[in-house]
C-alpha cells in the first residue's frame, strides 16, 4: 500500500488548477502574505545530548489565549493590528499547520505532557499531579523555570510546583466547581485581576486598577533579570484575549470598564489582540536587551480557535471563530519560532504540529532525552524540521476530545487535506480545502480510488488510538 504521503502527491498531480489556487488560498501561505522565501536549512548545527547546563539555550513558550490561524496579519489575516507579530514572523519560522484541541484545558493537558487526552486526561481544568510535565522536563536538567498568566490545571502552589515550576504569578490557580464558577472567574482575569502567587492572592491594594497581562511581562521579565547566567524556562500562558471582551489599557475606555459591570463587547477584540501584539514584542525585546537573544528559543503560538462571538476577514473571506468546534477554525492555530543561528530568517514550515509534540520538541532543544519511565509519549519532535523545513516529521495528525464528562467524544486523524472521524461519529470523511467548514462529508459514492486509500491510512491511525 502507498504511504500517505504518496497517495497525497499522486492526488495533487491530477488536480485541476482551480483546486490548486484553493489548496494556495486556504492552506499555504500567500505570497503577499507572506512576503519571505522559502528557506532551505542546513541541519549540521542539530544538537546533541552532550550539551552542558551553561550551553542549555533559554527557551520562552508563549501560549495565546482564543487566538486561531486567522487573525495575525502575517498569516493572511485583515481585521487586526498586529505588526509586532508579522515582524516576528518574517524574521524566523513560520508554522502553517500547527493543530491545537479546540478548546483551551485538553490542549494545555496534551502541551504540559506531551500525552494525547485519552492517556491522562480526567476533566475539565485539571492535570493529575502524577503526571510529568515540560517544566519538570527542563527543571530536572538544571533549568531555571517560570510560569506567568494562566494556570488552569488546578492545585495552586502545591500543584505548580510539583510540576516543575520555580517561580509563579498566576491567574486560576484553582478549577472552581462549575463551568459557572469558571466563567465568574475570568470577569477578573484582565482588569483588577486575581492573581496567585506564592500559596496566596495578591491583596487587592497590589492589583486594582492593573492589567493582568502587564503584571504577567513585569513578573517575567524580572525573572529573566535575576537568570542571565542559567538557563531558564519561562511559560507565559497569556490572559489576551480570551472572553469576556473589554477595554485594555490602550484603550480610552479602559479607565471606567470595571469587572463589576460585566460588560463585554466584541468591539474591544481588536483592541485585545493589539495589545496582545504589544505584550509579546515586549518580551522579545527583554530578550535582546539582555544579550541573550542568539541563545534564546522564543516560541508562541495559539490554543486553539477564535471565540465563536468573533468573526474575521481572511484572506478575502469572512472566517466564523471556531472556538469548541473540531473543524479547521476549531483547530488550526498560527506558531512561530525564533532562534537566530539555527532557524533560518523567513523560512515556511508545512508540518503538520500536533500539541503532543512540544515535550520531546523541547527536549531536543535542551539537548536532554525524551523521558522513558513516565509512561507513553505520544508525541513527534519536530526539532529536525528547524532546520530543513522539506523534512517531514508527520504525515498525519491526532486528537481525543472530550472537554468535560457530559460532552461527546470526538476522535478524529487528519492530513492537510483530508479528515476522518472515527465510528462513533460515523466515520465521516472531508476534504478540508474544499470543504473547511466540514458541511457536505464525502460518500461512498463520490470518493475516488485515492481518497479511498487516503481514508484507509486515516482509519488505520485511528485504530491504533486505543485506551
Amino acid at each position: 500500500m502507498l504511504s500517505l504521503s504518496q497517495l497525497l502527491m499522486r492526488n495533487e498531480q491530477r488536480r485541476i488548477l482551480l483546486r490548486i489556487a484553493i489548496f494556495l488560498a486556504m492552506i499555504i501561505p500567500c505570497n503577499a502574505c507572506q512576503k519571505t522565501s522559502f528557506t532551505e536549512v542546513s541541519t549540521s548545527g542539530y544538537k546533541t545530548n552532550a550539551l552542558t547546563v551553561s550551553q542549555k539555550p533559554n527557551i520562552v513558550l508563549i501560549l495565546a489565549d482564543d487566538i486561531g490561524y486567522e487573525v495575525p496579519t502575517y498569516t493572511g489575516g485583515q481585521s487586526y493590528r498586529t505588526p509586532k507579530i508579522d515582524q516576528f514572523a518574517s524574521g524566523n519560522m513560520q508554522f502553517t499547520q500547527c493543530q491545537a484541541a479546540p478548546n483551551c484545558s485538553p490542549t494545555r493537558v496534551m502541551l504540559m505532557t506531551g500525552k494525547y487526552n485519552f492517556r491522562n486526561y480526567s476533566k475539565w481544568g485539571v492535570l493529575d499531579t502524577s503526571q510529568y510535565t515540560i517544566a519538570n522536563l527542563l527543571h530536572d536538567a538544571g533549568y531555571a523555570t517560570c510560569v506567568a498568566g494562566k494556570w488552569q490545571l488546578d492545585g495552586g502552589d502545591a500543584s505548580i510546583r510539583k510540576f516543575g515550576f520555580d517561580k509563579y504569578q498566576v491567574f486560576l490557580p484553582y478549577t472552581p466547581e462549575t463551568i459557572a464558577g469558571e466563567n465568574a472567574q475570568n470577569w477578573y482575569r484582565y482588569k483588577d485581576p486575581h492573581i496567585y502567587e506564592k500559596g496566596a492572592f495578591l491583596p487587592d491594594s497590589l492589583t486594582n486598577g492593573k492589567y493582568a497581562d502587564d503584571m504577567f511581562v513585569d513578573y517575567i521579565s524580572k525573572f529573566i533579570d535575576s537568570n542571565v547566567t542559567k538557563p531558564f524556562f519561562v511559560y507565559y500562558p497569556m490572559s489576551l484575549c480570551h472572553y469576556p471582551f473589554c477595554p485594555p489599557p490602550n484603550n480610552p475606555d479602559f479607565a471606567t470598564w470595571t469587572p463589576e459591570s460585566h460588560i463585554t463587547d466584541t468591539s474591544y477584540f481588536p483592541y485585545m489582540v493589539n495589545y496582545m501584539d504589544r505584550k509579546i514584542n515586549e518580551i522579545i525585546k527583554k530578550i535582546n536587551k539582555k544579550g541573550l537573544t542568539n541563545n534564546t528559543v522564543i516560541l508562541f503560538v495559539g490554543d486553539n480557535g477564535t471565540p465563536s462571538q468573533i468573526t474575521s476577514k481572511f484572506r478575502g473571506q469572512v472566517v466564523p471563530g471556531g472556538k469548541g468546534t473540531t473543524t479547521q477554525y476549531g483547530t488550526h492555530v498560527p506558531f512561530i519560532v525564533s532562534w537566530p543561528g539555527n532557524i533560518s530568517a523567513g523560512a515556511v514550515n508545512n508540518n503538520i504540529i500536533n500539541f503532543t509534540d512540544f515535550l520531546p520538541l523541547l527536549a531536543d532543544i535542551a539537548g536532554i532525552p525524551v523521558p522513558t519511565n513516565h509512561g507513553i509519549i505520544d508525541g513527534i519532535s519536530f526539532y529536525t524540521s528547524f532546520f530543513n523545513p522539506h523534512d517531514t516529521i508527520r504525515e498525519w495528525g491526532f486528537c481525543h476530545w472530550q472537554p468535560y464528562t457530559t460532552s461527546p467524544l470526538r476522535r478524529w486523524s487528519q492530513t492537510v487535506e483530508y479528515k476522518l472521524y472515527d465510528s462513533i461519529n460515523q466515520s465521516k470523511f472531508y476534504n478540508l480545502i474544499t470543504d473547511t467548514l466540514e458541511t457536505h462529508a464525502i460518500t461512498n459514492k463520490a470518493i475516488t480510488p485515492d481518497e479511498r486509500l487516503i481514508k484507509q491510512q486515516l482509519q488505520s491511525v485511528l485504530d491504533q488510538m486505543n485506551n
